[in-house]
């Protein structure tokens, strides 16, 4: 089974719903997963969606702050969403699919928004940085994130973490700023550990070359500048290592009239 299958950080996506849909209708994605969505659930722009095929729909918003979805023209089973430092700020949602989606072996989505941390590396002066790295230790401790054996998991998402010294435009320069710190890329990549995940973007591409999926909105000139991070995952459990066909990073979408500072990524994987 060909599944393919995209993460954007969109930025608020009723602002960018045609951005969205000219996306969907371009690379038809059978699955795409949202963060910074930016909006409550009664005001997800379900119908647009509906209506370029994508039918299956499950959100976890709030007004105005973070939010993620998934939107799929497969089927769920179920739809799931978890709880991280004591904060229902709706940045994790989860689906299944099954038989419904022509699936005989069930496979497990999850779908992550983590806390950027505001600017000051140090979890002392600054309660976003200490939040975000105890996200980062929850998501280590908590069990139903590790698959085992041959389960078939895939975890997507802003992850907000830079965690290789070709993820960022200059490693030494960005070694005291948030995203690329020593701690922070510590602590994502014990998750990592911890599930045996495989890192698609890594798998695909070898760690000597330069990867970026943000951009940031304060460059006059984005492209000349080319100081991007990538913050943006698509991870695989081990027992799907081998079904990885592709990787993509939709760049050319950060030069769309007004873009989200994410682009998508992609990845097609032979289920």
């Amino acid at each position: 089974m060909h599944f393919k299958l995209t993460t954007w950080n969109i930025n608020s996506v009723r602002l960018r719903i045609d951005l969205v849909a000219k996306f969907l209708e371009e690379v038809q994605p059978d699955v795409l997963c949202l963060q910074e969505t930016k909006t409550p659930d009664d005001a997800f722009p379900l119908k647009r969606l509906k209506q370029l095929g994508y039918e299956h729909i499950a959100i976890h918003g709030q007004k105005g702050y973070h939010g993620v979805a998934v939107v799929s023209k497969l089927p769920f089973e179920s739809s799931d969403v978890r709880v991280f430092c004591n904060n229902v700020d709706s940045r994790h949602i989860s689906v299944a699919f099954g038989e419904k989606a022509g699936m005989s072996v069930p496979l497990i989505l999850h779908n992550f928004y983590v806390p950027a941390g505001g600017d000051i590396p140090d979890p002392e002066l600054n309660p976003k940085f200490a939040h975000k790295l105890q996200f980062l230790d929850e998501m280590r401790a908590c069990e139903p994130l590790h698959p085992r054996g041959d389960a078939r998991h895939i975890l997507v998402g802003d992850l907000n973490v830079a965690p290789h010294e070709h993820d960022v435009w200059s490693h030494k320069q960005l070694l005291k700023i948030v995203s690329h710190t020593p701690i922070e890329c510590e602590k994502l990549l014990a998750v990592q550990s911890e599930g045996g995940w495989i890192d698609v973007a890594r798998e695909r591409i070898p760690m000597t070359e330069k990867i970026y999926t943000w951009w940031s909105y304060r460059a006059a000139d984005w492209t000349s500048a080319n100081r991007g991070r990538r913050l943006d995952h698509i991870w695989v459990s081990s027992a799907m290592k081998d079904m990885i066909r592709d990787f993509t990073v939709t760049r050319d979408a950060r030069s769309r009239e007004r873009p989200s500072d994410h682009v998508p990524v992609t990845t097609v994987l032979e289920l």
